[in-house]
């Protein structure tokens, strides 16, 4: 007997969201045929779960039977991508929720879709250096990076590995407000010689930087987002996709364009 048409759309969507396992299964029968046991195995539901599910889904026309195995129609083919998009969006917005007032707003060019699979790493009191730490695991992998905004909370904790990797090869180019620059070279002024003298790293200035900071790596994008309060970095969100890499690069961009460079003047013995 099938359903009647007349039911709201959410009394599906409720259906479906009341347990994992009916998400699991359809999205798994739209991506290819699969018999009871496979979908048994997927979902680790008991069989007559299983059963009871796939009867509900043949009411809704969202299946159909061939032999052993059941595969889904376009019909459940279709709500199969509606709800894996929705989970999809649901999973970023949670990752972003308590995160979002450190990064970018919409007026940068910033999105939320951009979040979509990016990491989100989080400060807390039992672990507040987990975004730096993150951050460095990042650096270790890249041979080119580049930075822009207040750095200060993000690499003065890995000062002395940024330090040597710069001077092992580490092409780098850092764009800081004039404060922030001046703090860094009179209270790491032996951190920053070596560097600098070796041509591998670039700092330019600027007087109007973002509250947030850009890094850009090799393979990835970071935002670092900052409390104001405590002058820590609260979250590193990195993430390799297309559209947030070119809305790092050009955010980058046009911040580089308007910067001047540092006069650097080593130290006479």
């Amino acid at each position: 007997m099938l359903l009647s048409t007349t039911k709201s759309p959410l009394d599906d969507v409720a259906f479906l969201a009341r347990s994992e396992h009916r998400v699991t299964a359809l999205d798994a029968l739209a991506r290819r045929p699969r018999s009871r046991a496979d979908l048994r195995t997927l979902t680790e539901a008991s069989a007559s779960t299983i059963g009871r599910t796939l009867r509900e889904f043949e009411e809704r026309q969202w299946i159909r039977r061939d032999g052993h195995q059941f595969e889904a129609t376009q019909l459940g083919a279709y709500v199969a991508t509606g709800m894996r998009e929705l989970m999809d969006r649901v999973e970023t917005e949670q990752k972003l929720r308590n995160v979002w007032q450190w990064l970018p707003t919409e007026a940068s060019g910033f999105t939320i879709e951009m979040g979509s699979g990016a990491v989100v790493t989080v400060a807390d009191t039992d672990d507040p250096y987990r975004p730096v730490n993150r951050f460095v695991s990042l650096l270790r992998k890249t041979d080119r990076f580049r930075f822009v905004g207040f750095d200060v909370a993000l690499l003065e904790p890995c000062k002395d590995e940024l330090s040597q990797r710069i001077i092992d090869g580490m092409h780098t180019e850092i764009i800081d407000p004039p404060s922030v620059a001046k703090y860094v070279l009179s209270t790491y002024t032996d951190h920053c010689s070596e560097p600098l003298e070796s041509g591998n790293l670039t700092v330019r200035l600027h007087d109007d930087l973002p509250s947030y900071g850009v890094s850009l790596f090799d393979d990835r994008i970071a935002i670092s987002g900052y409390n104001p309060q405590s002058g820590t970095v609260q979250v590193l969100f990195d993430t390799d996709a297309p559209e947030a890499r070119e809305w790092a690069e050009s955010t980058y961009e046009s911040y580089h364009r308007e910067a001047r460079s540092l006069t650097f003047r080593p130290a006479v013995e």
